[in-house]
Parts: C-alpha cells; sequence; structure tokens
C-alpha cells in the first residue's frame, strides 16, 4: 500500500513503530524495519556513545530504513543530531516539537523530520518550520498525552498543513489504518501494540500484565511526573496518588539520581533538561523533579520486570490486544485486515445492504 509516508521515508507499509523509552531497542526496530513497518529506536533513555552502538547494531540486522528518536529539549540534543547525520539515520522523530534550527541542520544533511505533536497549532507550527511530516497523537495514547480524541485532533492536523501527518492514539489493527486513511492520514504510528509482541525485550511477567488488562484499566494520572500520563492502573500508581508532596519529592530525587548514573548526565544537565521542560509550561520545581524520576519508574518495569515498583505507560488499546505476534505477523495481518475493510466498504452510488 503506497502512501506519502511511504514514499518519504521508503518503507513497505504506511505503518511506524514508535520510540518507547527502554522499549524501542535495536532487536524490536530492526524487526519492524524488517517487516516493512518505519521502526523508531528511542534514545532519550541512551547515553551518545550508547545511540551510536544502537543505531549501528539495527544496521546490523537490516537494510531498511529506520529512524531515531530524540528529545528536542534534551541539553544534549545537538550532539545527539550530530549522531544521527553522521551515522546516515533515514529519519528523525522528537517527541516534542523541535527547533528551527535542529529542523534545518537535520534537513540540510538529507535527513526526513517527522515531529510528534499533541496539537494542532504544533503542527501548524512545525510544518512552518520546515518538517517533512508530522506524527499527531490522540488522548487514547500512551504515556504524555492531550485531552483531545484522535478522530477529532486527526482531521484538525490534516486540514491545516500540507505534509503527510501520521495518525496515533487508539490503533492497533487493518481497521484502524482504514480509518486512519480516510480522515486523510498516510499511515498510523502504534507504541503499545509493538511493545506487544514476541520481539519486544520487554520482560514476559510484564507483558502478562498488559495483556490482562480491560480498557477501564488504563488510566491518565498526573501523579508520576506532574503531566498527564496514559497508563496502567497499579497498586503502585494508587499509592503516589495518595502518597504527600513531600514524600513523592523524596522518592524522586532518589530515583532522578540513579538515572543521572545510567545517563551518563550531570547534574548541571539535569538541571538545564529541567529549565527546557519547564519552558512553556506550567510546570513548579517539584514538578520537574517528578518528571526527572519518571525513566527510572519506567526502567522498573520495561527493563528489570518490577511491576511493583515500576509504571507502564499504556494506550488504551492495551484493553483490546490479546496476543503477542512477531512484529513480521502484526504488520501483515494489519495490512491484511486493511485490504478485506477497504475490499468491504461500498462503492459510491451502491445500494445498501438490506
Amino acid at each position: 500500500m503506497e502512501t506519502a509516508l511511504t514514499r518519504l521515508v521508503g518503507v513497505r507499509h504506511p505503518v511506524v513503530q514508535t520510540g518507547m523509552g527502554w522499549v524501542a531497542g535495536p532487536r524490536l526496530v530492526s524487526a519492524a524495519a524488517n517487516a516493512g513497518a518505519l521502526g523508531i529506536l528511542a534514545s532519550a533513555t541512551m547515553t551518545p556513545d550508547q545511540l551510536r552502538a544502537a543505531i549501528r547494531e539495527v544496521r546490523s540486522r537490516t537494510g531498511a530504513p529506520f529512524g531515531v528518536n530524540l528529545r528536542a529539549d534534551a541539553g544534549d540534543a545537538g550532539e545527539r543530531v550530530r549522531i544521527i547525520v553522521e551515522e546516515g539515520v533515514r529519519v528523525a522523530s522528537f517527541a516534542l516539537a523541535p527547533s528551527r534550527e535542529l529542523i534545518g541542520r537535520l534537513k540540510d544533511a538529507g535527513v526526513v523530520v517527522v515531529p510528534s505533536v499533541g496539537a494542532r497549532r504544533h503542527a501548524e507550527k512545525v510544518a512552518s518550520w520546515g518538517a517533512d511530516a508530522v506524527i499527531v497523537q490522540g488522548g487514547e495514547g500512551g504515556g504524555h498525552t492531550g485531552e483531545v480524541a484522535t478522530t477529532v485532533l486527526l482531521p484538525q492536523v490534516v486540514d491545516a498543513v500540507d505534509i503527510p501527518v501520521v495518525a496515533a492514539g487508539g490503533f492497533h489493527d487493518g481497521r484502524g489504518l482504514v480509518a486512519a486513511l480516510a480522515y486523510g492520514a498516510a499511515g498510523i504510528a502504534m507504541g503499545t501494540r509493538f511493545l506487544l509482541t514476541s520481539d519486544s525485550t520487554v520482560p514476559d511477567a510484564v507483558k502478562e500484565r498488559y495483556l490482562a488488562a480491560t480498557v477501564k484499566d488504563i488510566t491518565v494520572t498526573t501523579a508520576v511526573d506532574g503531566l498527564p500520563h496514559r497508563m496502567l492502573r497499579t497498586p503502585l500508581v494508587e499509592s503516589l496518588e495518595r502518597a504527600g508532596r513531600a514524600r513523592a519529592l523524596l522518592r524522586a530525587v532518589r530515583r532522578a539520581a540513579g538515572f543521572r548514573g545510567l545517563s551518563g548526565l550531570t547534574w548541571s544537565q539535569m538541571v538545564r533538561d529541567g529549565l527546557a521542560m519547564r519552558h512553556g509550561r506550567d510546570l513548579s520545581w517539584s514538578q520537574v523533579l517528578l518528571a526527572a524520576n519518571t525513566p527510572m519508574l519506567l526502567k522498573s518495569a520495561m527493563v528489570d520486570g518490577r511491576t511493583d515498583l515500576g509504571v507502564m505507560a499504556a494506550g488504551q488499546v492495551a484493553g483490546v490486544i490479546e496476543d503477542l505476534p512477531s512484529c513480521a505477523e502484526l504488520v501483515d495481518r494489519v495490512m491484511a485486515e486493511a485490504r478485506e475493510a477497504l475490499g468491504a466498504l461500498p462503492a459510491p452510488g451502491a445500494a445498501s445492504p438490506g
């Protein structure tokens, strides 16, 4: 199925595997790429040296195009852009709107720039700065999310910009792909659905927790980092919501120190990142500290398998996912379902049955 997305990035299918921290590593990304989707490597939880090594590992596993996701507000974003350019990565995606300068630097090097946004005005801004495409995530999506449903946000963005739009938030099958195409999107992006594959390195016990969840077990909370965050409701999340601010901050400082050791960031770099996080948002310094805590809470579940100590970001689709296919099986299934759904649509002007 050829769309503006497949032509832009050179993949076979209009499907994107999103860059999820601690989840979207070389194994998952290369499996998604080999399946014909656009795999996106998550770099925010890696040091620059680890990022370079991960890019090279993906390339050793696949000859297909892939991308790297960056935090636009990170203090070392410029260094990570340099690595992407030097390593010849096809696509750079961003969790937040990148600056005009970062977009220009990447485009000058021939890298396709695809920011993720959660509002029409952000899509309009990055499009005016030269972004090649945009991923728009509605409120159904996992992790940090907004309040506007994909079915409302997606057509707004499609009407507002003249670059390819990829739909995210609430997608897990071929019917969703067809619906997104009908809205004018050039493809879909999926996070939770790719997390729940046999190619994902997330521990089996954590995957089982996801598979057991119903749509009512997935909540949006601000207790983790002060921002709306969609995740599985667990006893830990409930305890964070009940905890006093002082107790939550004490936990956050301890875990932020642990992340500093893993990431290689200095305290001054973390403070600069905190300032960047506050920019444009009404965040207190206590919320910034809680945000610095988030990567370690995610790592506890996604890497260490400690569902009692970690949080599990999840889109609402986790409540309807019931199996763990390989990436190849998943993408093949999505495309087969899409063809079937398209074939079942009535021709224009045809009488409806009955």
